[in-house]
């Protein structure tokens, strides 16, 4: 006989309570393997690929491409007993209440669901699962994958995709002609039987756009949703304060073209954020309160003795601060090839989400857009933020003189709950010292 069981949505980082469907990697009927990649949703940090921990054969889909589902809601139903029977029929209830259990994803505790267990009643083991596959979208896979986010979604039924692949018809070039823009078992025919021409995916409009208003909505979800609930939090928060530095960097400068001419650094991608990152790393040892944090619920002032430095990075999908663990322990080269590595993956958007908590500090470097300053905001769970601006030849005193010097500005926001004015002060006029001199290095 058939035996049934749901696939809930699992928490794929710390506390995450909903996730976009971006796209499935199976169609209904397909047989499938233990841990093999059945769907590719995006949460508030990434995009992560899920695995399924039975065997057996898919039996529905429950939700489309491009819908928003909660932490724990089931999202397709399988069959893991397919032997000796026809066809895979719908799963009986009762077999969807049993297996509307949570699972355990990437460094994430077990989810509740959403029915309440009743009192005195053993809880369910949850199921386990290979750790998430985090992927950049689009990725290259056998089924239809979304393209990024703001671009076409091409929207059809669980049986409308099956015969699709059947078929082999693309999804993502065709238009639906069903209320919504909604692809029809219609539109699939004509499409296979070459009767109606395939639409580009770049002549699509976006969704959203409305010709008479000739204004676009998008929906408000996964990382750029997340990054506004975080920003709001701390600037409402936390207690900001910024300050701001000028300084000359030729000297820094001088020695970055001369160490990448050393054999030392030799494939090395060395910029001056390297050496931002590298005098934040000093400077906090002799400002400890600039890595520390404020525990509200504990009152207390968390001090971290070590520094997970986080670089705001700008993606297809939004603003991600990935961290480099105990920066403070890296070597300038070895926090230059981090930097690349780190930038390289978060533009891909194969970050993590493990790899985007527990930061302690963070380097926004708006230089990189032409951009001399800002006033950052804290990242919620640090106590500060520095933000690196573009790096300009201009008039400069030097020795009485007016010379043209390479000058850069920075910017320091801080919660003043935890830093006073004074250690602000101080460790941003040590990183400007560090950045205008690096010999002064040395000396800490």
């Amino acid at each position: 006989m058939p035996e049934y069981k749901q696939f809930p949505l699992s928490d794929t980082a710390e506390g995450l309570t909903e996730a976009d469907i971006l796209a499935w990697r199976v169609q209904v009927g397909d047989t499938v393997t233990v841990n093999q990649i059945v769907v590719e949703i995006e949460t508030a940090k990434a995009a992560v690929e899920l695995p399924i921990p039975w065997a057996g054969v898919i039996t529905e889909l429950h939700v489309e491409p491009g819908q928003t589902v909660e932490v724990g809601t089931a999202i397709l139903t399988m069959d893991v007993d397919p032997g000796g029977t026809a066809a895979p029929a719908a799963a009986p209830a009762e077999a969807a209440e049993e297996e509307m259990k949570p699972l355990v994803g990437y460094g994430s505790k077990a989810v509740a669901t959403k029915r309440r267990a009743r009192k005195g009643s053993a809880v369910a083991t949850p199921a386990p699962v290979a750790a998430p596959v985090v992927t950049p979208a689009p990725a290259a896979a056998a089924a239809p994958v979304a393209p990024p986010r703001g671009g076409y979604v091409p929207l059809a039924k669980p049986p409308v995709r099956k015969l699709a692949k059947d078929l082999g018809v693309d999804l993502h070039s065709l238009t639906g002609t069903a209320d919504g823009g909604v692809i029809s078992r219609a539109d699939v025919e004509r499409a296979a039987n070459g009767s109606a021409p395939a639409v580009p995916v770049a002549a699509t409009p976006d969704a959203g756009y409305d010709p008479a208003t000739r204004e676009r909505r998008v929906p408000i979800k996964g990382v750029r949703k997340a990054t506004a609930a975080a920003m709001v939090q701390s600037a409402y928060t936390a207690p900001h304060v910024t300050e701001f530095l000028t300084i000359d960097v030729t000297p820094m400068m001088e020695l970055r073209e001369k160490l990448k001419k050393s054999r030392e650094f030799a494939g090395t991608k060395l910029t001056p954020l390297a050496f931002a990152a590298k005098a934040v790393c000093l400077a906090a040892r002799r400002t400890p309160d600039i890595n520390a944090v404020w525990d509200e619920a504990a009152q207390e002032i968390v001090y971290k003795e070590y520094v997970h430095l986080g670089i705001a990075a700008a993606t297809p999908r939004g603003l991600v601060v990935p961290k480099i663990r105990d920066a403070d322990a890296k070597s300038l080269k070895e926090l230059a090839s981090a930097l690349t590595e780190l930038t390289n993956t978060a533009r891909e958007g194969k970050t993590t989400p493990a790899a985007m908590l527990n930061g302690t500090f963070t380097i926004t470097n708006v230089g990189v857009f032409g951009v001399d300053t800002g006033t950052p905001i804290i990242n919620p769970g640090e106590s500060a933020i520095l933000a690196v601006g573009a790096i300009r030849d201009t008039p400069w005193v030097v020795d009485g003189q007016v010379r043209v010097r390479k000058v850069m500005q920075l910017s320091l926001s801080f919660d003043h709950r935890v830093i006073d004015g004074q250690q602000g002060s101080e460790f941003l006029a040590d990183v400007g010292a560090l950045l205008a001199d690096p010999a002064v290095a040395i000396s800490y």
